[in-house]
């Protein structure tokens, strides 16, 4: 019937250009501007076709755009009568089954390399932030309020990212944030513990002593939430904890403010993970870490207005200012806070996207390359003890992950069992 139709229809429509065209078995329409059915048997409207003499002539060749077929000069009495499309499909791009075959996206053609990508970024937002972060601390040494500029930063970027809409803002109603605040809570201690350690002692040696964090993790779940860990697991513990204090021993940038800070904001993490279980909601995690930044900010002012406003106004910022100049010292603190919260979300996507063994083993490379690369570009000596202790302390992370990452994955099996 389509074939018919070579010219596409006009305002109006003469009667010779719908020989084949009846509305219904006896009778032909000529007003252009009404199309009824003078059917019998219903009284909706529609359109009924007569069969149409057999051609026997040669074939006639037609092309389909892809695009609706529309009566031409009758949107607007069409739209109040109910519009009449003929829909017309591309048969190149349906399958036998006539369902449109969608094209991959290069993601779904090489996961592999997207995923490796997320792995570098990861890395290599860290250990930049790890870089700017402690070279500011040299002629900055006010962790607080640079811990207050790192979520500043990281929100600006989220409240911006809303805006845009990438992505959408979930809603938040009080039962949320009445869920999310200890997790709030707990991120910025930890975070504002980490960089005091961080100004007071050599990278390297703070996320040697953060390498203790499971650790902490597991009496957590063992003493505080009453699950069961397995003796293999607390035996994994134990070259981290004999690595940590044989590097601690002989750690020459070691100062108790570095060491206490680093086990304050291992504990602080450890409580974060614990209040991040039962604040698992509908919520993506980017507007849950979202929300978080945005709580944590507001915590974080008020300790860094107390305790270093007063030396920020007398002379903090003036030293600063003098000593690299207002535009480094604007930009030094900016990218600061964009590295440190590109990396969390870099991590989170990755994260997202691995299995838990898999992370696992990434984590504790990722603490590598930063242990590494802060001496390399810091030149920190040390000793021949705090290397060995250093490596035994990684070694027993990387069992640890290992171990804790293959119960996991029985776990699941077993539920998926259990279920099917």
């Amino acid at each position: 019937m389509m074939a018919s139709i070579t010219n596409p229809f006009q305002s109006s429509i003469q009667t010779t250009r719908l020989s084949s065209l009846y509305l219904s078995p006896n009778r032909v329409v000529t007003n252009p501007f009404v199309l009824k059915t003078r059917s019998l048997t219903s009284k909706t409207t529609c359109l009924a076709f007569s069969p149409l003499p057999e051609n026997r002539g040669p074939p006639i060749h037609v092309e389909f755009s892809g695009k609706t077929l529309r009566f031409s000069g009758w949107s607007e009495l069409l739209r109040r009568r109910g519009s009449i499309e003929f829909p017309v499909v591309e048969a190149a791009a349906a399958d036998a089954d006539g369902h449109a075959k969608p094209s991959k996206s290069f993601a779904e053609r090489f996961p592999a390399l997207v995923t490796g990508f997320f792995f570098f970024m990861w890395y290599f937002l860290n250990v930049i932030f790890n870089i700017l972060n402690k070279k500011v601390y040299n002629y900055f040494p006010y962790p607080y309020f640079v811990s207050v500029v790192h979520l500043l930063v990281g929100v600006v970027y989220c409240l911006v990212s809303w805006a845009v809409g990438l992505p959408k803002r979930a809603p938040i109603d009080k039962d949320l944030l009445a869920v999310l605040t200890p997790v709030a809570f707990c991120h910025a201690l930890g975070h504002v513990m980490s960089n005091v350690s961080f100004a007071a002692v050599a990278v390297s040696f703070t996320h040697t002593i953060k390498a203790l964090e499971p650790f902490f993790n597991a009496a957590a779940s063992q003493f505080i939430l009453g699950h069961q860990i397995p003796l293999s697991l607390w035996l994994s513990l134990a070259p981290v904890v004999i690595g940590v204090s044989m590097a601690s021993l002989t750690e020459l940038s070691f100062n108790w403010t570095g060491f206490i800070s680093a086990m304050i904001s291992n504990i602080a993490f450890t409580y974060r993970s614990i209040y991040s279980k039962k604040a698992m909601t509908g919520m993506d995690s980017t507007n849950v870490y979202a929300y978080i930044s945005i709580i944590a900010l507001l915590v974080c002012i008020p300790p860094a207005v107390l305790i270093e406003g007063p030396q920020l106004m007398q002379h903090g910022f003036r030293d600063a200012i003098a000593k690299v100049g207002l535009y480094k010292f604007l930009s030094d603190l900016f990218w600061i806070g964009m590295f440190y919260h590109l990396y969390n979300q870099l991590a989170t996507n990755t994260l997202e996207r691995v299995a838990p063994l898999t992370h696992a083993v990434g984590n504790v490379l990722k603490r590598v390359f930063v242990i590494g690369f802060s001496i390399v570009v810091f030149g920190n000596r040390i000793s021949t003890q705090t290397g060995i202790g250093t490596a035994i302390a990684i070694a027993g992370v990387a069992i640890y992950s290992l171990i804790k990452a293959n119960l996991e994955e029985e776990k699941r099996k077993a539920a998926a069992t259990s279920k099917s």
